[in-house]
């Protein structure tokens, strides 16, 4: 299996932070030097580790606000 790389581009914000110091961040990502996505996971205090988390497009982000809307 090949190494997976990354590269925050841009830190769009911190949703959380749990008491050993992780932080839950939405990102602007790219994973293995493809495009950017938006990216929701779990990051160690110096974003060396990192927990499964979710991508997105532009697209599928603006259809999540849309529904995150609706139930507001």
């Amino acid at each position: 299996m090949a190494d997976v790389t990354f590269e925050i581009k841009e830190t769009i914000g911190v949703l959380s932070q749990s008491a050993k110091g992780w932080t839950k961040e939405l990102n602007l990502v790219s994973w293995t030097g493809r495009e950017p996505k938006y990216d929701i996971r779990e990051w160690g205090p110096e974003h060396e580790k990192m927990s499964k988390g979710l991508t997105f497009t532009k697209e599928e982000l603006e259809t999540l606000r849309g529904l995150l809307l609706e139930i507001v």
